[in-house]
């Protein structure tokens, strides 16, 4: 079925792995296949926003992902599962293209809030902005 799924979670919403990661889970299993977990650091965006900042937030932010990537992956992924961890930086979407890309991944498994139109029009989706730009299927979950 399926050999390498890319699971995309955000750590700011817990909704995103607790309803995404079992069907993940699932479907890795099913297909003995390998569940590639990923979670992005969001950029600054600007030079302006990033002199806001101390120097050392953004290495101190993506320890703390990383901490807290771990955490979830300890917790929620039975040890029958092949699991890879992966932590990115920058856009979100541009950085889950890129992993697909990466891994070689033939299933992309992400959450996705309920639609808030304003929101939606304004800056999009990035669940949106993958399912259009993927080479590959993408399974969206609602969360």
């Amino acid at each position: 079925m399926f050999n390498t799924i890319l699971l995309t979670v955000d750590l700011n919403h817990p909704a995103s792995w607790e309803k995404a990661l079992p069907q993940a889970v699932e479907l890795a299993r099913t297909s003995k296949g390998t569940l590639h977990i990923m979670s992005v650091v969001p950029d600054y965006g600007t030079p302006l926003v990033e002199g806001f900042f101390p120097a050392d937030f953004e290495e101190k932010a993506v320890a703390k992902a990383a901490e807290e990537l771990d955490k979830i992956v300890s917790d929620g992924v039975p040890p029958d599962v092949t699991v890879k961890q992966h932590l990115g930086y920058g856009d979100i979407h541009d950085q889950v293209l890129k992993a697909i890309h990466d891994t070689g991944c033939d299933l992309v498994v992400m959450a996705s809030h309920a639609p808030d139109r304003v929101r939606e029009f304004l800056v999009g989706s990035n669940a949106d902005r993958v399912v259009r730009r993927s080479p590959v299927s993408v399974l969206v979950v609602r969360a």
